[in-house]
């Protein structure tokens, strides 16, 4: 029986926005009891920090936020970026964190597969001697990583709070997108269907949503503080 999630499909956002929204998602979990799917985009070249890392390790000419997530360097410039929020509960986040990046990555290998990509599973390990404080993640595969012709094309990283689960994942061929967002987004809706049976209920960030977003880019995302803590 398939089981209902929420799906989000938002547009381009400034950067410290994109995760100010992601947390609030994460936050309000507990009330919305079910899963919601948000595929983004960002307003301009940018790049995303994993939650150990320092600013420093950010390139030059790229708009720059830490995430609440951990991981490496994301490059937000080509890439299609999505989402996932789970509130406590959810049997996905009684898994382990391995075995919860297993179902996620299958659903987005299925998606790719059926456009043409013959993605495959990784299954190594970041070795101990990469400075995970300035790594680039898509130089770095991991377990369950999604490979395309050896390279890693897809990376995620999660943070579990009390109130659920964030899985936060972005594709990138290292190039412009040869798949257009919409197809994309399409293919993602069908792979999760098939692997993990969901079907998607269109959703609407409400006044309430958006002002919580606005307060985490005030207080959190858009400062000094927040993106030089490490």
């Amino acid at each position: 029986m398939a089981e209902s999630w929420l799906f989000w499909n938002d547009g381009p956002h400034e950067p410290p926005w994109n995760m100010a929204a992601d947390e609030a998602l994460l936050l309000e979990a507990p009330a919305r009891k079910i899963p919601l799917l948000r595929c983004y985009a960002w307003s301009r070249p940018s790049v995303s920090l994993g939650y150990v890392q320092t600013l420093e390790a950010a390139p030059a000419g790229y708009a720059a936020v830490r995430r609440p997530t951990g991981g490496g360097v994301v490059y937000h410039d080509h890439d299609f970026t999505f989402s996932v929020t789970f509130p406590m509960g959810h049997w996905l986040t009684g898994l382990n964190r391995m075995e919860s990046y297993n179902w996620l990555n299958r659903s987005l290998q299925r998606a790719l597969v059926a456009l043409g990509f013959p993605a495959q599973l990784s299954a190594q390990e970041i070795p101990h001697q990469v400075d995970r404080a300035r790594m680039v993640c898509f130089t770095n595969p991991t377990r369950y990583d999604l490979l395309l012709e050896g390279r890693k094309i897809a990376g995620s990283a999660q943070r579990r709070t009390a109130d659920g689960l964030l899985h936060q994942a972005s594709l990138h061929w290292g190039a412009p997108l040869p798949v257009e967002r919409p197809l994309l987004t399409e293919a993602l809706l069908r792979g999760l269907g098939e692997v993990m049976e969901v079907e998607t209920l269109p959703f609407s960030p409400g006044e309430s949503l958006q002002q919580r977003i606005q307060d985490l880019v005030t207080t959190k995302y858009g400062t000094d503080d927040w993106n030089r803590l490490r």
